[in-house]
């Protein structure tokens, strides 16, 4: 099991947690929504909770609760700017389809 992170994605958490000025890593897990069922949430964190997964990838941990583990299994965190537009990608290998408006997923 593991959850990488790239390099340009690790530079943009880092220098956001640095502009927060606290925070331990990457909080990435899913939630029950859209049109295909499952969307990624991500959350900056203080403090990890003793369930948690942690991977460190490029120098950032990521916390990842049990319950979404199985969906996210294997991912590549990404970041990339296109024109003005910029955020994460994610390169999950567990999915089988995305909605049209790429906000959810389905597993």
């Amino acid at each position: 099991m593991a959850i990488t992170v790239t390099e340009k994605a690790a530079k943009h958490i880092n220098r956001y947690i640095e502009r927060r000025g606290k925070g331990v890593g990457l909080r990435f897990g899913v939630r029950t929504t859209g049109c295909s069922g499952m969307a990624y949430k991500l959350e900056y964190v203080d403090e990890g909770t003793a369930d948690d997964a942690v991977f460190e990838s490029n120098g950032v941990k990521v916390f990842v609760d049990p319950k979404s583990l199985p969906f996210i299994d294997g991912t590549e965190l990404d970041f990339a700017r296109e024109g003005l537009n910029e955020g994460f990608r994610f390169n999950n290998p567990n999915v089988k389809d995305n909605c049209g408006c790429g906000e959810s997923f389905r597993i």
